[in-house]
């Protein structure tokens, strides 16, 4: 009985053993899931606090769009960040990838501060009034009576209403001076000038200034008529629409020739907003896009869906390195192998904005990092393409390798769907994509310059809503492309479309590119295009040439 006694015992101390063990796993299992729990409630916590602060303001209406900037002190802070995650993980780093401290001298070149002279001189050519005032003791003895000693001249500008001006052609008819004349005897009349829509109301100036006003300064038509109006032109708008249906014909070539000669860009940088289109029942949705061949043109594209199809539209025949933000849409066209895509690091910048909120402490550590890259870019930003690249790898590279090992470690600590899980998943998911502008020195690291172009047609469609059809969103586009093309190239607009109405309906179609903004000021130096320019008598009439005389051709 003692035997059993004992061996009972030991069994029973046996059984306790194992569900000692037992119990210490699912203590072990219960502590990680209370702290995974604590961490989840944490991170709830503070996605409940930033929902009443965006609630607050909602409530206050002070929502708007928020720069992507640090204040001064997160500033500092992100700097010392930076070099403190270079510092401890990055180790055979270059002592060059160590960004400045905000301590530290930098030196400058130097100068000589002009002197402050108050307001600017006003522009030489302006016309000017002048004008002479005497005293009234001068004006009653006259000047004979005085010497004058010298003079205070002033300026100030003053603005005229402005003008239209009808151009009255008159084409005499002549036949010889015989004394019989037959059915056969020859009427002779000059040809009618040209103009670029014919028979129209409407010269190259009057056009020029329509399309200005409602693609540049974003004048609805409907305002645009009462303009007019009150200058003393009853012009309705549905004539107006005529008109730029028609010049939208007659510069297609040139557009056309503008795409043709972007494709041959080695790299191009494309975005993409929505617009309404007006329908009988309820209003559509379609899209414009813009596509930056640098330094040569800046086109807009209209299309009624925002698909791989509007994309081959777009790109056919392009091949090389694009700029664009992760859609889906271009998916097709990287894995075709005909475009190689560069991501932007703006757009993986605004993911950890969005998460400061909620997650201070990694967003700052990210953002000084990215911040750090977008530091060595302005260093370089005028640089020749080599020195550009030589510099990115000796220096951006390491920041970049940094950042990517930073997300490694981050991206099973944090929930999913909130923000930071959200910005780690982009810089993931587009990690090559993001690292190749450290293959082609000309590449840029972000594709702010399409989002600049875009809000061309954002601020737009704020004034006029809505695009009246799909016809009237290509017209749109056609006419913005030449507008922005001239603002990249620094030309007067309304100057430009005037003068290429002149010059269009009898130019070469094989020399169209030589009317695009970037060929333009070199186009005006030619003999043959000043000397039609000089002779159009309706382009005359704009610069006041005709006024107060007859010209007989």
């Amino acid at each position: 009985m003692t035997d059993r006694s004992a061996a009972s015992i030991v069994s029973e101390l046996a059984e306790l053993s194992t569900r000692v063990d037992a119990l210490t796993v699912e203590r072990a299992a219960l502590a990680a899931e209370r702290a995974t729990l604590a961490t989840e409630r944490d991170e709830y916590r503070k996605l409940y606090l930033q929902t009443l602060e965006l609630c607050r303001k909602l409530e206050l209406g002070i929502v708007g769009a928020q720069r992507e900037r640090l204040s001064p002190g997160d500033t500092q802070l992100t700097m010392s960040l930076l070099g403190m995650l270079l510092g401890d993980g990055a180790r055979g780093t270059p002592a060059t990838t160590e960004p400045p401290s905000a301590a530290s001298e930098t030196e400058v070149a130097a100068h000589t501060r002009a002197k402050p002279t108050g307001r600017k001189p006003l522009p030489e050519k302006l016309p000017r009034v002048e004008i002479e005032l005497l005293p009234p003791e001068v004006q009653q003895k006259g000047t004979d009576a005085f010497s004058r000693i010298g003079e205070d001249v002033t300026e100030t500008v003053e603005r005229r209403p402005a003008s239209l001006v009808v151009v009255r052609v008159r084409k005499p008819k002549f036949v010889p001076k015989e004394r019989e004349r037959n059915a056969e005897t020859e009427v002779l009349q000059a040809p009618p000038p040209e103009l670029p829509i014919d028979r129209a109301l409407a010269g190259p100036g009057l056009l020029a200034d329509t399309i200005v006003r409602r693609w540049q300064d974003h004048l609805p038509l409907h305002r645009l008529e009462r303009i007019y109006g009150r200058e003393g032109l009853d012009l309705a708008r549905s004539t107006m629409c005529g008109w730029h249906e028609a010049l939208a014909s007659l510069v297609k070539p040139l557009v056309d020739a503008m795409w043709a000669d972007a494709r041959g860009a080695p790299y191009l940088c494309t975005d993409a907003t929505g617009v309404l289109v007006q329908a009988r029942e309820r209003c559509r949705r379609g899209h414009f896009w813009v596509v930056i061949a640098p330094e040569r043109h800046v086109l807009f594209a209209y299309t009624a869906k925002h698909d791989g199809a509007a994309v081959d539209s777009l790109l056919d025949g392009y091949q090389g390195y694009l700029v664009a933000d992760a859609h889906a849409v271009f998916d097709h066209l990287y894995k075709r192998g005909t475009l190689i895509e560069v991501a932007c690091w703006a757009h993986a910048r605004r993911y950890w904005f969005k998460a400061l909120d909620t997650d201070p402490e990694r967003a700052r550590k990210a953002l000084a990092l990215i911040g750090g890259l977008f530091r060595v870019e302005r260093t370089c930003a005028t640089a020749p393409p080599e020195q550009r690249l030589a510099t990115r790898r000796a220096e951006s590279k390491a920041i970049i390798e940094r950042f990517f090992a930073f997300c490694e470690e981050e991206v099973g600590h944090v929930l999913d769907e909130t923000p930071t899980a959200k910005a780690i998943g982009y810089a993931l998911n587009q990690r090559v994509a993001l690292q190749r502008f450290l293959d082609d020195g000309r590449l840029p690291i972000h594709n702010n310059g399409s989002e600049r172009a875009l809000r061309r047609e954002a601020i737009g469609r704020k004034n006029w809503i809505f695009v009246g059809s799909d016809d009237a969103g290509a017209v749109n586009a056609a006419f913005v492309s030449l507008l922005a093309s001239c603002q990249l190239h620094g030309i007067e607009p309304w100057s430009y479309l005037r003068d290429l109405f002149c010059l269009l309906p009898s130019w070469s179609v094989r020399r169209v590119l030589e009317l695009a903004p970037v060929n333009w000021k070199q186009t005006l130096e030619n003999q043959d295009a000043q000397q039609r320019l000089d002779t159009n008598i309706f382009r005359r009439a704009t610069l006041g040439l005709l006024d107060d005389h007859r010209t007989t051709k």
